[in-house]
């Protein structure tokens, strides 16, 4: 399955040198954004795929590497998912909403991060957007996740919902090290003809981009990617 997920991939290779990338809406630097971070137990599994090093723990070596270069050009909020004291599917956390300079909150937030949980990654989406007020104004979600929707939540009808509703909002979505669980009874909408996140379709609705990383590097590639400014001239 790890080969498949590599396909999507290498349509995104230009991802560091701005070439050959899918053609989607990134946006500029005046829009306020949103980064959504699985905070979810799978985030701190050791396993063969994993390696010595868990999800979590170079998540944060990318989020170290990638914020410094965006907080100085665009606002940006942290929304986290998986951990906090309710149940394993009702602790979406908004940290805090988009701020200038926000490198050195987003990057605290996410060394503290004790992983665990399961994935409400929709209900974590539909309130970034919210945060957002995407009704009213243009912004931009960037969701970074390992894995599907665990908690019965429906990632595309949310997309369908935001495409129709949103004066202007774009969901990126980055798989890191993704794993799907075709058998997931409270996943709805997981396709098993589809070998990717079922998250996908949240950033194919609203003209975002899909990535699927297995690196440090080409996490801190796409971050920079989707939540940078693109470099003109």
């Amino acid at each position: 399955m790890r080969h498949i997920f590599r396909t999507a991939l290498l349509a995104a290779v230009g991802l560091a040198l701005g070439s050959g990338a899918p053609q989607a809406r990134i946006g500029d630097c005046s829009v306020d954004a949103m980064l959504v971070f699985d905070g979810s137990t799978s985030m701190a599994e050791i396993s063969f795929e994993t390696g010595p090093n868990t999800r979590i723990k170079e998540a944060r070596q990318a989020i170290r590497q990638a914020m410094p270069d965006i907080a100085p050009y665009r606002r940006v909020g942290l929304m986290v998912y998986g951990p906090g004291p309710n149940g394993a599917c009702e602790n979406v956390d908004l940290r805090f909403g988009p701020i200038a300079d926000s490198a050195g909150p987003v990057i605290d937030a996410v060394d503290a991060l004790r992983p665990d949980g399961l994935t409400p990654l929709t209900d974590a989406v539909q309130r970034a957007a919210e945060t957002l007020d995407f009704r009213n104004s243009a912004g931009v979600v960037v969701l970074v996740t390992d894995g599907n929707e665990t908690c019965g939540g429906r990632p595309c009808e949310l997309a369908q919902t935001l495409r129709a509703t949103a004066r202007d909002l774009t969901v990126h979505v980055i798989g890191f090290r993704a794993e799907v669980d075709f058998f997931a009874w409270n996943n709805p909408e997981q396709d098993p003809q589809n070998a990717t996140t079922v998250a996908r379709c949240l950033a194919d609705e609203t003209g975002g981009l899909f990535v699927t990383t297995e690196t440090v590097k080409e996490l801190v590639a796409a971050l920079q990617r989707t939540l940078g400014c693109p470099v003109i001239g």
